[in-house]
């Protein structure tokens, strides 16, 4: 079965308590147990004194109950006497303020100080645990760069410019890349060089995607650094709990993947977007591709509020088993909580828990008991994989370049603009891989690459050599236009795909908050236009003024379109429905439809009942279909499809 397991902040109980736990963990089929994440100050109490008498009675319960463990170094915030004896190793903002313990994770990625005493305990607790039979996971610190990721220190200064000089070899290849000709910004040596902190006008935005490539390659060596000590002691598998989530963006987790033995992800829903729900199954799927189409693990989700919204909304009757199984839809083996027990004080006392404020005579409690309950029936789900024949491209470094201090339109946004067309695609029934640029797409049918702003020769040449071959792309606006130094592509946009998509477009032209441009065939355009010329392509759409808005160009065996401007996602499903040649049948509203393996997921988001056509046999009842299968209003239902 997918496993079911949690954060377990023993600290914040006294004993008698963790004796309870363990006999309720064991009634909710309770497998995997995340430990020792925030442990620092209660391992080490003092420098150079530790304590393991409570942690080792929490090990031994666990495992006397069956309970596999997930083990954290401990690492992910300091105790207060490190940064008492050395404040050096606080991290600082762009601004140049230091920011000071009394939250979580006050130190800086760079600082050798911090990392010689993280090494420290790593030792001991490698040492000590490394070969326990309980052990089934290694947890490297925790969320890394949650609230760290950028420091602007001089430990930070001092590690950027050796990251530069070892990236480019020279000051004068630095300055090429960087465009220093501009402002005056010329450097003789890398010790000029520092930080791109707070500036009285515009940043030089070169530096400032470097600056993120260093932050999140920092973090990385951080976690192998861990990683490496663990491996003396333990063979068992190493991990860190990535945030492919919509609020967190400074890591680049492509260049991150190779180094986890197993992918976790931590996801909340965050109700401060428009689609709360569209994002979860995003953020699943962008985990999965980061796993390589293999099975991940959801390290960390929520049975109902979290508490660092604005806005902290419950979940509906029902709504933690469709999430719970949205993950599982599309690759998740595990589903862990944060956490076990509801705090009863500290920063987070109104997140949810498994066990909530009132007890296990709770509906919440209730929840958990129904999902263990079902992961119990999808036993034969798990090592399967996810089908796929469309792509979705994804790139942090897109992110960062598209989302910089001076662009074409502050409304314009990178995430915004792959949401909408992941959400397009979702409701068209299509279940996409996402993929890092410069993927070989020979299997996939068709590929969606959104605002794909800053791309290399080889990342576009992916997609031009796949269209070329017989594929079918669609490509949207703000896509091409810079090369990795963040420098224009000459000669008109979209740069690098301006063959492949048969247009030159001379101008953008954003659009004002709330203005649009009506369309030929009755709707409108919002945030963005251009001004295209069409060179080999045919226009599919047009402005009401006749000027084209989305085109098709014939290229090689295959057909590349463009999206030139903003959509809304009727018009947008529309058009990825003619580009992408998709035959399959729309889900009802509300519904998620997915395949992994030869199970189908059918998940209802709605209140009305709804029947899908399918026959086999129906996991989640023990029902056989023929023909279809009834999916109530807010409920899953997985079936072993039969030919």
């Amino acid at each position: 079965m997918p496993r079911l397991g949690c954060d377990y902040n023993f600290e914040q109980w006294p004993p008698e308590v963790w004796v309870e736990d363990m006999a309720l963990m064991r009634r909710a089929g309770v497998g995997l147990v995340a430990v020792n994440v925030f442990g620092w100050s209660e391992l080490e109490a003092r420098p150079g004194e530790y304590d393991f008498t409570a942690l080792d009675r929490v090990v031994e319960l666990l495992h006397e109950a069956g309970i596999k463990l997930n083990l954290g170094t401990g690492t992910a915030s300091a105790p207060p006497w490190l940064t008492r004896r050395h404040p050096e190793v606080l991290p600082v903002t762009a601004d140049g303020t230091t920011r000071f313990p009394g939250g979580r994770q006050a130190w800086c990625p760079s600082s050798p100080v911090f990392r010689e005493h993280a090494l420290r305990l790593v030792e001991q607790v490698a040492a000590r645990y490394g070969n326990h039979p309980a052990l089934d996971l290694w947890h490297v610190s925790n969320e890394l760069g949650c609230h760290n990721a950028l420091c602007y220190c001089e430990a930070s200064a001092a590690a950027f410019r050796g990251w530069l000089e070892q990236r480019y070899g020279t000051v004068e290849a630095l300055n090429k890349a960087w465009g220093t000709a501009f402002w005056s910004q010329r450097y003789a040596a890398f010790d000029e060089i520092q930080p791109p902190r707070a500036a009285l006008s515009v940043r030089n935005p070169a530096q400032l995607v470097d600056f993120q490539r260093f932050s999140s390659d920092a973090l990385l060596d951080h976690y192998r650094a861990e990683a490496q000590v663990i491996r003396r002691h333990s063979a068992i598998p190493i991990t860190t709990n990535f945030m492919v989530t919509a609020h967190i963006r400074n890591q680049d987790y492509w260049s991150w993947a190779a180094d986890m033995d197993v992918i976790a992800n931590d996801h909340y829903l965050d109700h401060r977007l428009p689609d709360p729900v569209a994002e979860l199954s995003f953020a699943a799927d962008l985990t999965r591709g980061l796993a390589g189409g293999r099975p991940w693990m959801l390290m960390e989700t929520s049975t109902g509020a979290v508490n660092w919204q604005p806005y902290n909304l419950a979940k509906e009757p029902g709504q933690l088993l469709r999430n719970a199984l949205t993950h599982v839809a599309r690759g998740a083996d595990a589903i862990c909580f944060f956490q076990w027990r509801a705090s009863a004080q500290g920063a987070e006392k109104f997140h949810s828990a498994m066990i909530p404020h009132a007890g296990a005579d709770s509906a919440v409690w209730r929840d958990v008991l129904e999902l263990s309950a079902t992961l119990g029936k999808l036993g034969e789900v798990d090592g399967t994989t996810v089908a796929a024949d469309i792509a979705l491209v994804f790139s942090w470094e897109s992110w960062w370049a598209t989302d910089t201090e001076a662009r074409p339109s502050q409304d314009l946004r990178y995430l915004d603009q792959v949401h909408a067309a992941y959400r397009a695609l979702r409701e068209l029934g299509v279940t996409a891989d996402i993929v890092a640029p410069g993927t070989d797409l020979s299997r996939y049918r068709a590929v969606v690459v959104p605002c794909l702003h800053m791309v290399s020769d080889q990342e576009a040449a992916a997609v031009t050599n796949y269209v070329e071959s017989g594929g079918r792309a669609v490509i949207t606006f703000y896509s091409g236009i810079v090369d990795p130094d963040d420098r224009v592509r000459l000669g008109g946009y979209p740069g690098a795909f301006r063959e492949l998509l048969g247009v030159v477009s001379e101008e953008f032209a954003p659009l004002l908050p709330g203005a649009s441009v009506p369309l030929a065939d009755g709707g409108e355009a919002t945030l963005w236009t251009e001004r295209l010329r069409l060179t080999t392509a045919t226009t599919e759409l047009a402005y009401a003024d006749g000027r084209p808005a989305v085109t098709r160009n014939e290229f090689g065996a295959g057909e590349a379109w463009y999206v030139s401007t903003g959509l809304d996602t009727p018009a947008l499903r529309d058009v990825f429905e003619r580009a992408t040649a998709h035959s399959g049948a729309e889900p009802a509203p509300d519904t998620e439809v997915v395949r992994r393996g030869p199970f189908v997921f059918v998940i209802n988001h709605g209140s009305k009942d709804i029947d899908h056509p399918i026959t086999g046999h129906e996991l989640v009842t023990g029902q056989t279909v023929t023909g279809s299968v009834t999916v109530p209003g807010g409920t899953v239902r997985v079936v072993r499809e039969e030919a």
